[in-house]
């Protein structure tokens, strides 16, 4: 058996489903493992593009498995518009899809919350939700008494089960300011709606722990699909403004339920700069005319929520924090292209902190909030590399600057990404070498 896994090393939008696209050709089953329909991954192929939210990216190619495990939170209105999305641009799903039944299922009274908390705490503690229920569904995982998960749709007690959770919710919801839509907490309409979405995914609802052991027992090639981005993980992020779930390395076994001794590679996906949606520290930010032709070149706006992403320099302090933390063993640099117009740039090596000069990442936010940037500048190569698919036909500043964030991580190069065609990527490494 085979393992690999990619790994989104900065804030998320790190370009992740296009790598897993290119590798599920040596792939036989393609896992997402935890986050939900706030991720969402694009793969451009020629004039197509495909965007998708919770269906893994391997579901682009006809001969590969595609896993939902219990680490997902699921949205099943979402995941069949996203369906229905693929299909229409002739994508044949049949037997490929298998959602855990132990998965929890994102309902209205979530979204309800999710809005309500957002009007609460506005400002610098907003945390910047993508207002679709992933963190309450997530609290109400952990808390458990008013969790719901995909098998539950299918017994006798879930009427009684929504009930009782929509009567719970409108008590709790009673103490915000907002007004709450009475759609979102009505038992009826919820228990409809939802019924009918079980319905039409029941013949994708199975047990895919135990589909994955036996996967992996009978040497099946395994490629875990990594949503949102490292520095967004729940306990090793830059808590608070981070994601509900286990968004680094340390999250495959527990949102797949493969041990980790199945997996053989952990590769690292970064941008050639920084990105990030919403609020939270970001020591490299730009507020620059650089930062707008950044985010012009790069279209650098939420895949899932069409916000404009903050841009900055690259933070080699944060990827090797994150690198060591998933256990890297190859980095994939993405989207170097949208560098090549500018006449320097630079890599941020080490921070200063309270007038000390330190090259690790600060565990709290307030401490990363302050932190000023040290950074190398390197020169520019002012010339298009999107037609490029050789690491040595690169101009020498462009491959010094791939090199230079190499030594840095202290990880070796594997992939580099000179625009979003799946035709626009430069094997370094053995990884896509002979696809």
């Amino acid at each position: 058996m085979s393992g690999i896994s990619v790994i989104g090393l900065q804030w998320g939008d790190e370009a992740k489903g296009k790598l897993v696209d290119l590798l599920t050709k040596r792939s036989d089953i393609v896992v997402r493992y935890q986050g939900g329909a706030n991720a969402g991954h694009t793969i451009v192929d020629g004039d197509t593009k495909y965007v998708v939210h919770h269906l893994p990216s391997g579901i682009l190619n006809g001969d590969v498995k595609n896993v939902v495990s219990p680490g997902v939170v699921l949205n099943p209105g979402t995941l069949i518009e996203e369906i229905d999305a693929v299909t229409s641009q002739g994508i044949e799903i049949g037997d490929r899809l298998l959602l855990s039944e132990r998965t929890h299922v994102v309902f209205p009274w979530h979204v309800a919350e999710d809005i309500a908390w957002n009007e609460e705490i506005k400002g610098e503690k907003n945390i910047g939700t993508t207002l679709r229920g992933i963190g309450p569904c997530y609290r109400d995982k952990v808390g458990r008494t008013s969790a719901i998960q995909l098998g539950d749709l299918y017994r006798e007690d879930f009427q009684a089960k929504v009930d009782s959770i929509c009567q719970l919710k409108k008590v709790l919801l009673s103490g915000f300011k907002c007004e709450v839509d009475p759609a979102l907490l009505d038992p009826k309409k919820i228990f409809a709606d939802y019924s009918a979405f079980a319905s039409r995914l029941k013949p994708y609802v199975g047990d895919s722990t135990d589909f994955l052991l036996d996967s992996v027992e009978a040497n099946q090639r395994i490629l875990f699909e990594g949503a949102q981005g490292s520095l967004l993980d729940l306990d090793h992020g830059t808590y608070p403004f981070v994601t509900s779930s286990n968004s680094s390395g340390v999250g495959i076994s527990a949102g797949s339920g493969i041990p980790s001794k199945w997996i053989d590679q952990v590769i690292g996906v970064a941008k050639c700069y920084s990105t990030r949606v919403g609020g939270g520290p970001f020591p490299t930010e730009l507020t620059c005319e650089t930062a707008d032709h950044i985010r012009k070149l790069g279209n650098e706006y939420g895949t899932t929520t069409g916000r404009p992403r903050r841009c900055g320099w690259f933070d080699a302090v944060a990827v090797r924090y994150t690198s060591r933390l998933s256990g890297i063993s190859g980095l994939a640099m993405m989207m170097l292209d949208v560098l090549s117009e500018l006449d320097e740039i630079k890599i941020c090596t080490a921070y200063e902190l309270n007038g000390k000069t330190i090259r690790s990442f600060p565990s709290h936010a307030d401490d990363l909030a302050k932190v000023k940037p040290i950074y190398e500048t390197l020169p520019g190569w002012k010339s298009d590399v999107t037609s490029i698919q050789n690491f040595d036909e690169l101009p020498d500043a462009a491959k010094n600057y791939v090199k230079t964030i190499s030594e840095y991580v202290n990880i070796p190069i594997e992939v580099v990404s000179v625009g979003p065609d799946r035709k626009q990527t430069i094997p370094v490494g053995e990884l896509l070498r002979n696809l």
